[in-house]
């Protein structure tokens, strides 16, 4: 059989790393040690490999996730093989954690190391405007996986306020406290307003990662094309 789809480029990456991307939008992991991922990232796995729902750990952190959009729910998985990650053929990049944190949107985060911790904070001034903004910390020693919906950008914020559209953020040094802002007066906001209505305001030594999209729109944001735009996807 001869195909182009049988060429070098397509073939598994071979390594004795742990973490490998088999491209810029395909993860694989050897598992040993269990990851936690986002319930739906699996596409492959080879090996004798489990799936099961990872609870919240806490009574406070199950009310978070109970009172909270961030409903991000994980899968564990464990045993001993390989397996596959993506989501809708975004840009993977893996972060390095060495004791510190990073923030992550929801709909951002792939997978990581199952030693890592992790919880879910609320964005200040995230009212009832916003429909409420989350994210989920993520900290310790160890690999996190997250995703970006094109080639994302790295923002200083420690020289000069830094704004950004709330889809478009991917996430921030765990240090920094964002808040949410608007640019926009409610006489604009009610006449249906730019689509821009509503940004993370950073200020402080650390970065915020940007990715060159506003995310995903849902059937309504598509075909009404105005509104406050859709403030925060999956």
């Amino acid at each position: 059989m001869r195909s182009e789809m049988f060429s070098q480029a397509n073939v598994e990456v071979q390594s004795s790393e742990r973490w490998v991307r088999q491209s810029d939008r395909m993860l694989k992991v050897t598992l040993g040690a269990d990851v936690l991922a986002a319930k739906g990232a699996m596409v492959a796995y080879q090996g004798q490999v489990t799936f099961q729902h990872e609870g919240a750990g806490s009574m406070g952190k199950l009310l978070k996730k109970v009172l909270t959009s961030e409903d991000n729910p994980l899968m564990r998985v464990a045993g001993q093989g390989e397996v596959f990650f993506a989501r809708l053929s975004e840009h993977i990049f893996l972060i390095q954690l060495e004791g510190d944190g990073i923030s992550i949107n929801g709909s951002s985060l792939l997978v990581f190391d199952a030693t890592l911790t992790w919880d879910i904070h609320r964005v200040q001034g995230a009212g009832m405007m916003t429909g409420g903004v989350f994210n989920t910390v993520v900290s310790g020693q160890g690999t996190v996986a997250i995703t970006s919906d094109g080639p994302p950008m790295i923002l200083d914020c420690s020289q000069q306020p830094t704004f950004v559209d709330i889809q478009a953020t991917v996430a921030w040094s765990a240090n920094l406290r964002p808040q949410v802002v608007s640019s926009m007066n409610m006489r604009s906001m009610l006449r249906g307003g730019s689509g821009e209505a509503f940004q993370y305001a950073f200020h402080g030594p650390g970065f915020v990662v940007v990715q060159p999209s506003e995310g995903y729109p849902t059937p309504t944001q598509s075909s009404s094309g105005g509104g406050l735009g859709g403030l925060l996807g999956n």
